[in-house]
């Protein structure tokens, strides 16, 4: 088994390719041998031990894998080998074999590409529950997507407009802007890459005109924000009454927000913790899962990959993220 390990606490520039032996799958799990690996936010961050959950080291990165079951540990009756399965965790996806618990593994449609698979359930999967279950979204409402060609919120583009909201997308340059504009956005907005206070004002202004725009001259509805830092505060201010706002993730800082505003605006800043809700409420997170699936066959998602690179070049791929510069999903390839 081959994997790009983190050996010491640091960048992307620490990892190490590591070869030894494959494991073998112990009772109630499986043994996946990965295809390909999706790429996130997150393993920037736990590979620097910033991340919520710090797994002992050496441990590979990477929370979400895509492949083929090639053995079955005791008691596994709902999985067989040659099942083609996608699956996640904390952790272990930067490696050719992967061992997951059976009950969280999913099989794959036959016509889902493996590089899809692996790209689909953390991204779809927080966007979902922060839209449907967190954020209320309803139909005819506007939802503002901070970070909106990651992907996270590329995502959220196809799920907010599979539910019947019109969406504003938020990005930092005009290659991103047309990137969400073909994924589905009503319109889309490009803010600076530094804010200040004036910046921050002229970012406010122009979330409410655009949302004027789109029928709903208050403000949004709803406001995803994958990016954090001082973008928050502009986007929060541009809520309309009962509006309610997502946080998702913090690569630009954690923000710190006047609450008064949820007085004025009597709205909710809504915490957004996909990884523990699927331990807490699994039979909803299935609901979930069966959804997004369906979603998925009828064409109304779909990842979108844009980078693709070997697992002896996992660095290169986690400083694309680090960076702010990818496009919808990055994936690491087995094969």
């Amino acid at each position: 088994m081959k994997s790009m390990m983190s050996v010491l606490p640091g960048g992307p520039e620490t990892l190490e390719l590591t070869e030894g032996p494959t494991p073998a799958p112990g009772p109630g799990q499986v043994l996946i041998a990965v295809k390909a690996a999706g790429v996130n936010f997150p393993d920037t961050l736990i590979i620097r031990d910033l991340y919520q959950f710090k797994p002992p080291r050496p441990f590979a990165p990477g929370g979400e894998i895509a492949g083929v079951v090639a053995a079955i540990g005791e008691g596994v009756d709902s999985l067989n080998v040659g099942d083609r399965v996608l699956a996640g965790g904390v952790n272990g996806g930067f490696s050719t074999h992967f061992i997951a618990n059976a009950a969280q593994v999913n099989p794959i449609p036959d016509a889902m590409p493996f590089d899809e698979a692996a790209a689909f359930m953390l991204t779809y999967g927080t966007s979902h529950y922060a839209l449907k279950d967190r954020g209320t979204l309803r139909k005819d409402e506007t939802l503002f997507i901070l970070g909106a060609a990651g992907g996270v919120g590329a995502a959220a583009i196809e799920l907010g407009k599979a539910m019947g909201a019109k969406v504003i997308a938020g990005v930092s340059s005009e290659e991103k802007a047309a990137f969400c504009r073909d994924l589905g956005a009503d319109d889309t907005l490009i803010y600076p890459r530094e804010m200040d206070k004036d910046a921050q004002r002229a970012l406010s202004k122009e979330i409410k005109a655009k949302s004027a725009a789109l029928g709903r001259p208050e403000g949004v509805d709803v406001v995803y924000d994958a990016v954090g830092g001082d973008y928050a505060e502009p986007a929060v201010r541009a809520l309309g009454w009962e509006g309610r706002f997502l946080v998702i993730g913090f690569p630009a800082g954690i923000p710190k927000l006047p609450l008064n505003l949820t007085l004025l605006k009597s709205c909710q800043i809504v915490g957004v913790f996909w990884g523990a809700f699927t331990m807490r409420d699994p039979a909803r997170n299935a609901e979930h899962i069966a959804e997004l699936f369906q979603w998925y066959s009828a064409g109304k998602i779909k990842p979108r990959v844009t980078e693709t690179f070997p697992l002896e070049e996992a660095a290169a791929a986690l400083r694309l993220i680090e960076e702010r510069k990818a496009r919808g999903k990055v994936v690491i390839s087995m094969e």
